[in-house]
């Protein structure tokens, strides 16, 4: 296999194939390195299912209008201004034509009217969920010619004298050792899947956390870019973590794991004592409230109590709940204080507010929750380009970053639905583009 490529691209997620997609269709030979096995390929894109779009009218696959200073407008309310206006405002114009540009590379989308996903006007939705969407684009991308290498895990970046960039994989990779590139382009993730990177930033409180996407995302290339000199934007310590169920795996757990009926009962920690979030109440918002208040737990770990009405009222959830004919039974299932958990649920029913209901009907049931990180709000900064900065201000008109390993740029904090694969796709395709105009003109 050749060593020298016009364009390395190192990682296989959705913003690394479209960076690679873009690259090739931009006429440069692309090889594309993914330190996931064939069948864990795709990175946290996998778990997704919808991505936001500015659209001024109906289409096929999505229902009325959103304009970009909406989007906008969305973004700087749940960032707090922690973004880079610049660069969100590209993110919001050019999402306008990822999805036909999706669609030209082989990604089906959902029609609106069909599924029992909720109705949105923000999001599209892929055909078939997040790994239907990533096969599609890795076969294009094999028919395009873009050579695809699997469980190939990138050591180190450095440039060379002549300006080309030493790529060196591990030991075990296939391929070779050592790949020279004319242009590189960075998607390999961030650091949320590495638990010695956590423990550094959040304590042992981090040996509780779980997380949702892919184990990959160890923050091996983040970690290399920042001590060869990259410029860091975000804040290691600040993750966007939801409710997740106790009982999930580790890692990968997916959307299939979180814990969406918290606004049909109450939150207890371990002790049995009632606890809430603050600014939490129905809205989607409240899973990614939830999310750090559990962290805060002794042992990460709180459990949602529900009656037969709230269980009634809840979406199915991927494990099954825990149940007891009385509150005194469900508190033994679950190793509570039956005395402290009749407490709570007879003080919430005491003083129900308006439009709740009483935790009263009989069966019980309950789920363990635990925080589950979706990612770190933490990378690598970039310009309208996507090109690396480096801490002197420098830029390499051949180092590009695209995907969640920049994304703090324009997410400081906070999340939108659907953000995360918008955000992908669309820096992906622009440093595609650029690394290709870079070398082949």
């Amino acid at each position: 296999m050749q060593s020298t490529w016009d364009v390395v691209v190192i990682g296989g997620g959705l913003a690394g194939l479209c960076a690679a997609i873009a690259a090739r269709r931009g006429g440069a030979s692309v090889r594309l390195l993914e330190s996931a096995p064939p069948a864990f390929r795709g990175g946290n894109a996998r778990h997704a299912r919808n991505f936001r779009i500015v659209h001024d009218a109906p289409t096929p696959h999505v229902p009325d209008s959103y304009h970009a200073s909406e989007f906008i407008d969305e973004l700087d309310r749940v960032t707090a201004g922690e973004r880079d206006p610049a660069l969100a405002e590209r993110l919001a114009g050019e999402s306008e034509t990822i999805a036909p540009w999706l669609m030209t590379n082989g990604v089906h989308l959902q029609d609106p009217a069909v599924g029992i996903v909720p109705y949105s006007r923000r999001t599209v939705f892929p055909l078939g969920g997040g790994k239907a969407m990533i096969n599609a684009l890795y076969a294009t991308a094999s028919d395009l010619g873009v050579t695809i290498s699997a469980d190939s895990e990138v050591g180190t970046l450095r440039q060379a004298a002549d300006g080309c960039w030493r790529v060196s994989l591990a030991a075990d990779s296939p391929g070779g050792s050592t790949l020279e590139a004319r242009s590189v382009v960075v998607c390999a993730g961030g650091a949320g899947a590495d638990p010695d990177w956590l423990r550094s930033h959040y304590g042992d409180t981090a040996d509780g956390f779980m997380v949702r996407g892919t184990a990959y995302a160890n923050g091996r290339v983040l970690t290399d870019l920042i001590s060869a000199g990259a410029r860091t934007v975000g804040d290691p310590t600040v993750c966007h973590m939801v409710a997740v169920d106790a009982r999930g795996p580790r890692f990968d757990g997916g959307i299939a794991t979180r814990i969406t009926a918290i606004p049909h009962g109450i939150v207890v920690d371990g002790s049995g004592a009632r606890i809430d979030a603050t600014g939490a109440g129905a809205e989607p918002t409240h899973y990614a409230r939830w999310g750090p208040r559990i962290a805060a737990c002794v042992d990460q770990t709180a459990y949602l109590i529900l009656d037969a009405d709230g269980l009634q009222r809840a979406a199915p959830q991927a494990f099954p709940p825990i149940v007891g004919t009385t509150i005194a039974d469900l508190a033994a299932a679950l190793g509570l204080d039956p005395a402290a958990l009749a407490h709570s649920t007879g003080a919430f029913n005491a003083a129900l507010a308006a439009g709740a209901r009483p935790i009263a009907t009989a069966p019980f049931a309950a789920y363990p929750m635990r925080p589950g990180v979706t990612f770190v709000h933490y990378g690598v900064a970039v310009d309208q380009h996507m090109r690396v900065i480096w801490t002197d201000g420098r830029r390499n008109d051949n180092l590009f970053a695209a995907g969640m390993i920049m994304a703090a740029n324009v997410i400081g904090r906070g999340y939108l639905a659907g953000l995360g694969l918008t955000l992908a796709a669309v820096f992906g395709r622009l440093a595609g583009e650029e690394a290709a105009r870079h070398v082949v003109g």
